[in-house]
């Protein structure tokens, strides 16, 4: 049964970054790993690709045909992708069981009203696999009272819409201690808690909009958000090891992924710390991990894979020996070897949509 995520999230959120991050970590704990490019936008990838929608189509090719800007480009690609599943099927097939990553343009419209996207990953889930959505946002939105709202707004309705497993991840976490100092602790941003208590800030934010109508409407919004109480925020650094780990353990429990058996007896000491449940940070914890006391965290993780590093007798720490790759593959490697490449001759005619 093949697993998969689906990177969400606005533009600038990180998720091209995490994808290329994810596959590395994937790759140094033993778990086989690829990426798939959904961006028509996107020519230039930095990850090993296995699969490309620009091999079916490109922006460019349809804003030439169909006089349409990038982003109506970019959702008129995916009604085409929609209408040609075949290519995605076949090209899925070709990677076998291998844990697959979908890197999803940056316009917000295809996962909070459009349907092609959410159509085409119900076909998938009909052919077995088992999807997670993860919705990135930077956390700089946590610098703002306005910025906060607005994507805890955003965040809502991608999960009502996506309608899938739904994980919400505050990317860049690392930066947030060299912001100014927010109003709360992390952890009531993370956890999402009584609302009311941002009023105040966000009023001095915009003190023009303190009136009455103003000040019910962000009431209205505020309770709206609380009312549906579906919204949570993971955090995460994706050049930190432990932060990822901390991760992909809860996208592996939202999927399924720590129930099966991909992984079996033979499993390195890293595999088995993704399953161990006594390892996972304490919500308590964040606030001091990446806010408090980042420095000395980071200097300690850094001694502490270092001297790791030493009595395994290799570079690093992840790296646990012949059969698990390096954890940043040479660029001459291919880690793709033994798949065919995508190719644009597959032989699948493609069917333009019909637009009136």
């Amino acid at each position: 049964m093949p697993f998969a995520q689906l990177l969400v999230g606005s533009p600038g959120a990180g998720k091209s970054t995490y994808c290329d991050g994810m596959h590395q970590f994937m790759s140094a704990i033993g778990r086989e790993c690829s990426i798939v490019n959904l961006d028509p936008a996107n020519e230039k990838t930095n990850y090993p690709c296995a699969l490309d929608i620009r091999d079916l189509v490109t922006l460019e090719d349809i804003q030439a045909d169909e006089e349409l800007g990038p982003n109506g480009g970019v959702l008129y690609a995916f009604e085409e992708l929609e209408q040609n599943m075949e290519w995605l099927e076949e090209g899925l097939k070709e990677l076998g069981d291998s844990y697959i990553l979908f890197d999803c343009p940056g316009q917000v419209e295809l996962y909070t009203h459009h349907n092609s996207l959410r159509n085409i990953f119900f076909k998938l889930q009909k052919l077995g696999y088992r999807l997670v959505v993860v919705h990135l946002s930077d956390s700089f939105c946590l610098t703002q009272p306005s910025l906060y709202i607005s994507n805890l707004l955003l965040t809502l309705r991608a999960m009502l819409q996506m309608d899938l497993p739904h994980i919400n991840v505050l990317t860049k976490i690392d930066k947030l201690s060299s912001y100014d100092p927010l109003p709360f602790n992390l952890d009531y941003y993370t956890e999402v808690q009584d609302l009311n208590y941002l009023m105040p800030s966000l009023e001095d934010e915009a003190p023009g909009l303190r009136d009455g109508k103003f000040a019910r409407l962000n009431q209205a919004v505020a309770d709206l958000i609380e009312n549906f109480a579906l919204v949570h925020y993971e955090v995460l650094a994706v050049e930190n090891k432990k932060s990822m780990m901390q991760l992909l353990r809860v996208i592996d429990r939202a999927g399924g992924y720590v129930f099966g058996g991909a992984e079996g007896a033979n499993d390195t000491v890293w595999q088995i710390a993704m399953r161990n449940e006594s390892t996972l940070m304490e919500v308590q914890d964040i606030q001091e991990r990446w806010v408090d006391s980042k420095e000395a965290y980071d200097a300690a993780e850094k001694a502490e894979d270092e001297e790791q590093a030493k009595r395994m007798g290799h570079a690093d720490p992840l790296d646990t020996g012949a059969t698990t790759p390096e954890l940043i593959p040479d660029e001459d490697d291919d880690p793709y070897d033994g798949l065919p490449p995508p190719t644009s001759e597959s032989g699948i005619k493609i069917v333009r949509s019909n637009r009136t």
